[in-house]
């Protein structure tokens, strides 16, 4: 069996588990915590990183420090996860769906002023897997309506647009560490302050409202409440696991693009003929690998390989189910002009198995879409030496 999604474990998560531990802290904010949030801030140049138990608790954050009120609107492409739409709707907010740019799959920045109302308050691009959005673009159109931008980089770490990390660009961003995505925890994530003016705000509110982190830092002699807020920090155990893997996040995301460049070097013929597309990466971004989908030419052709792959114990998986054709959706949200790039896209695309150890195993992957695999896959992957490879080719050892 093929799964979709494997675990990658770098060795030090149960050691550093170990050792806070040790600490007799486990209920957050402790040795890992604080050395993951530090590394997150080295990393992307953030002004403040949190970590926070799930990336739906930092976008829930970040609609908490944009004021969201009943009626306002938020402005987000209907492709993707329901935790875009739920943090917002959660305070009374109403998202206003605009279609996707059919290159990237991400927001379509062109449509997103004319969806401007009196009542918007933010936009929320989400970087689909990890490529960024047209960001100059969409933070022009903001500061020109004075609005906040609130960046779903769920699927973003270790990823760039135009040199600048995905997550770090909007007034707040937002990571995942679930266990589908790059970097991992289990669950998950973190929330970026790129705009300083929110920074203090933002730990009271993650400390249930209180101003606790001061208190600790020892810059006030007793902590009381003081805002609205929640728990949305993770255990110490967590931060512990997430620690172990951001240490080894540029090596990661290197193996991950060698999976994601054999992909993308055996598929080219097929697209050549017309039978699929490939992802487009648009040159100002440098993607992370976090996910390798084709594109077929009907929702019948996806079911159809779909089948095939099930024949071979193989688990790719299609995507969301656009949100605006989601009963929540249609209740609490808007639509703005038509959807026909997300409601075709989303019909058509196939996310092929992707993680770190993958090998080749993803020669059959590809078999079953129906590539001529080159000895370039074996050599990529690691698993032929290379006179084995000459002799594969015919060519005398040496």
């Amino acid at each position: 069996m093929i799964p979709f999604n494997k675990i990658y474990l770098t060795g030090k998560e149960l050691e550093y588990i170990r050792q806070s531990h040790e600490t007799g802290n486990l209920s957050g904010d402790g040795v890992f915590t604080h050395k993951a949030s530090e590394w997150l801030e080295n990393q992307t140049k953030t002004h403040k990183a949190l970590i926070t138990h799930s990336c739906t608790a930092a976008l829930e954050m970040a609609a908490l420090l944009a004021e969201i009120q009943a009626g306002d609107e938020v402005i987000m492409p209907s492709y993707t996860f329901v935790s875009t739409a739920n943090a917002f709707v959660l305070r009374g907010g109403v998202p206003v769906f605009v279609d996707i740019r059919p290159d990237t799959l991400n927001i379509d920045e062109t449509l997103i002023e004319a969806a401007i109302t009196p009542r918007t308050k933010a936009i929320v691009p989400v970087h689909y897997a990890g490529v960024g959005c047209e960001m100059d673009t969409i933070m022009q159109i903001a500061k020109k309506y004075d609005l906040l931008v609130i960046e779903d980089a769920a699927q973003g770490i270790m990823a760039t647009y135009k040199d600048r990390a995905l997550g770090s660009i909007g007034h707040i961003g937002a990571y995942s560490f679930h266990e589908t995505k790059n970097i991992i925890s289990g669950e998950g994530g973190a929330i970026l302050i790129n705009d300083e003016r929110f920074a203090e705000r933002a730990e009271i509110i993650r400390e249930k409202g209180t101003n606790r982190s001061q208190f600790y830092r020892g810059q006030v002699d007793k902590y009381t409440w003081q805002d609205v807020g929640s728990s949305y920090l993770p255990g110490e155990d967590v931060a512990a696991f997430l620690y172990a893997q951001l240490e080894k996040a540029k090596e990661i995301t290197q193996k991950r693009l060698d999976i994601w460049n054999i992909y993308h070097e055996e598929l080219e013929e097929l697209e050549q003929k017309g039978d699929l597309r490939r992802p487009i990466i648009p040159a100002e971004c440098q993607h992370n690998a976090h996910m390798y989908y084709v594109l077929l030419n009907s929702l019948d052709q996806r079911t159809e390989l779909i089948k095939r792959f099930k024949k071979q114990d193989i688990h790719p998986v299609f995507h969301y189910i656009p949100l605006h054709s989601a009963p929540a959706g249609k209740q609490f949200a808007r639509t703005h002009g038509e959807l026909k790039h997300t409601d075709s896209l989303s019909e058509r695309l196939l996310r092929l198995p992707l993680w770190v150890g993958l090998g080749q195993q993803q020669n059959e992957v590809l078999k079953v879409i129906g590539a001529k695999v080159a000895t370039s896959f074996f050599l990529l992957s690691n698993t032929l030496d290379i006179n084995m490879l000459r002799a594969l080719n015919g060519v005398a050892l040496i």
